[in-house]
Formats: structure tokens, sequence, C-alpha cells
């Protein structure tokens, strides 16, 4: 039983949920005991993004080896990955921040529930590898610090 204090245009109220059973609630306001029933909301199904693989590249001349075209951390940065896979809610830093150990850099939703992706340890973030609304895997690269 849970109970609440409201002001409604300057009349108060004392609310009193008494029981809760899938969409009807059994409400005492004020003293006056009504059911209260709503809709179920439509859940919203997760949206996967899916990149067109990249054209195969012309067989004319072979580019310099000079860097690897991948996604991965930059050599010598402290990668900051996912523990589980989701859904990027947002992202709370930028390239060229300074980072304190224990600091919100993404959220996550996973299993319908927001989780905070803190750095453990200070830094400068150097590279940030997802974007708002990007589906990650289990282990994935977020941000990397220097």
């Amino acid at each position: 039983m849970k109970e609440y204090k409201y002001t409604i245009e300057g009349n108060k109220y004392n609310v009193t949920i008494n029981e809760v059973c899938d969409t009807v609630a059994k409400v005492t306001v004020n003293g006056t005991e009504y059911t209260v029933e709503w809709e179920k909301p439509v859940e919203e199904k997760p949206v996967i993004k899916v990149q067109p693989a990249a054209a195969p590249a012309p067989a004319a001349k072979p580019a310099p080896a000079a860097k690897p075209a991948t996604a991965a951390a930059p050599v010598g940065g402290y990668s900051i990955k996912t523990p589980l896979p989701g859904v990027i809610i947002d992202v709370k830093v930028n390239v060229g921040d300074t980072v304190a150990k224990g600091q919100t850099v993404v959220v996550l939703e996973a299993m319908k529930m927001e989780n905070n992706i803190n750095t453990d340890r200070d830094g400068k973030v150097i590279a940030v590898q997802v974007a708002k609304g990007d589906t990650v895997a289990d282990g994935a690269v977020l941000v990397v610090l220097e």
C-alpha cells in the first residue's frame, strides 16, 4: 500500500494505492474508493540498424600499408567496453574531454533498463566509437581513453 499527497490547482488530495493488478488499480482518494483502469502501453521494439556492406575495392593499385581501416581502439588506448548487448541511449562524453574514475560515459538500454557505463580510471577521451541509437554487442568498444 502506497500513500501520496498531491495538490492540484490548490486542492489537496490524499491518495492511497491499495492494489494494482495488470491494468486495474484500486485507489482511495480523500477517503473515497475508486477503481482505475488504463490501456496497456504498446511495447516499442528496438530498432536494429543494419549497415550495407562496403563495396569491394577496385583491384587497380594496392594501397600503401599506412593504417588499417578498422573500428578498433587506437594503439595504446584504454577501451571502455559494454558489459552486455543493448542500444545506446546517450553518449555523455566527446573526444578531448577529461574524465574521472566513476564518471558515466555512455547510457545503454539493455533488457528494458537504462545502464550507466562508467569509467574505472581517469583519462582523456581519444575516441568515441558509438553514437546515440546504435545497437552494440557484448564487449563492444564504446569509448577509448588515453
